[in-house]
């Protein structure tokens, strides 16, 4: 057993970057690979690391991870030699009989990827994914072991936000997540056709929140964008202090409440970001970049929300927000500056539209 428990239940291993799919928006493809794989064995070492570390679970991500030929005999390391949970993500196009039955077999918790409904879906990730998608969802759901609906927010989805969430619900699945677009990979060349105006994320999440509650007891509505907290702020302050500790999974982590494992063994602070490197399992182990990631200058500076910069800095909700780091880098070169997405104008910019010129 691991001595202690870890201050993540989960660390998220990118297992690799070869993928059966063409999403425009995705961050990880091969062409922008650097690196090579670890072997089986290395993989090993990661789950080692992982359960060393404390925690409960192995989050397996890509790519796409089902097309990495010794995925499932890392699965059965993990849950034979550990008793680890495991989860997954796939987008269905490389889904079959053989690999449902390990899945099954396995217990591994399994996340859908679908972008909207059929004509969305079929924009973003080439005709017949869609239904890739709802046959594993099906499929899945008849055996117990989807887990999510995930969804990317662009532009060609923006105005159905139910879509996702309807699925969820109907193959009973435990939650429905829906990410907003982060500029890196295929998504920062791609990103003037795909990225939603500031005005229809403001949209979205208003009409996101009335899912959430609506859904209340049935599927767990989640997102992984800072903004979202205001979002539910604003709506509901009676509980959202409680909502924010235990459930909201947004908050931008490259201060330091994240660590992954990229498909060559490196650690990173971010989901997104490639830069922010923390060394490699074959140096250190998870323990060891935790510790250095919770004392590093930049990520220390990061986690402190009076170093922002612009809008962000002066914004009242800077402390349950302060943006996406990695898209206020992309646009403009500082990852300390606002974040372009967010609609929302703070109180004292309301109050002063010329506050920020006389600091």
């Amino acid at each position: 057993m691991a001595d202690s428990k870890a201050p993540l239940c989960m660390i998220t291993w990118r297992c690799t970057r070869n993928c059966v799919g063409s999403c425009l928006y995705c961050s990880y493809t091969k062409e922008y690979a650097k690196d090579s794989e670890v072997n089986t064995e290395q993989a090993k070492k990661i789950v080692d690391g992982i359960h060393d570390f404390g925690c409960e679970y192995l989050g397996i991500s890509g790519g796409e991870p089902l097309v990495r030929p010794d995925i499932f005999d890392i699965i059965k390391y993990a849950k034979e030699t550990y008793g680890m949970q495991v989860s997954l993500i796939t987008s269905g196009f490389a889904f079959d009989q053989e690999r449902l039955d390990k899945l099954a077999r396995y217990e591994v918790y399994t996340a859908v990827s679908v972008d909207g409904n059929r004509e969305s879906n079929d924009i973003i990730r080439r005709k017949g994914g869609y239904d890739k998608a709802i046959h594993a969802m099906e499929k899945l759901s008849e055996h117990g072991v989807l887990d999510c609906i995930v969804t990317t927010m662009t532009k060609f989805n923006i105005k159905d936000m139910a879509h996702p969430a309807a699925l969820a619900e109907k193959y009973k699945a435990r939650m429905v997540v829906y990410h907003n677009l982060v500029p890196v990979g295929r998504a920062g060349s791609n990103m003037p056709d795909l990225a939603p105006s500031p005005e229809q994320y403001e949209e979205a999440f208003d009409e996101i929140y009335d899912l959430q509650v609506k859904l209340k007891g049935r599927v767990k509505v989640n997102v992984y964008a800072p903004f979202y907290a205001r979002i539910v702020r604003q709506k509901n302050p009676v509980d959202f202090w409680d909502w924010f500790q235990t459930s909201f999974l947004g908050r931008c982590s490259i201060g330091g409440n994240y660590m992954g494992i990229t498909e060559n063994g490196d650690f990173r602070s971010c989901g997104f970001h490639e830069g922010y490197r923390l060394g490699n399992i074959k140096d250190k182990n998870a323990k060891q970049a935790w510790n250095e990631l919770q004392h590093s200058e930049l990520h220390l500076k990061l986690r402190d929300k009076s170093n922002l910069k612009g809008k962000c800095g002066v914004c009242e909700y800077r402390e349950i927000c302060g943006g996406c780091r990695t898209r206020a880098e992309y646009y403009t070169g500082d990852l300390f500056e606002s974040d372009p997405a967010c609609n929302y104008i703070p109180k004292v910019l309301r109050e002063d539209p010329n506050y920020l010129k006389k600091q």
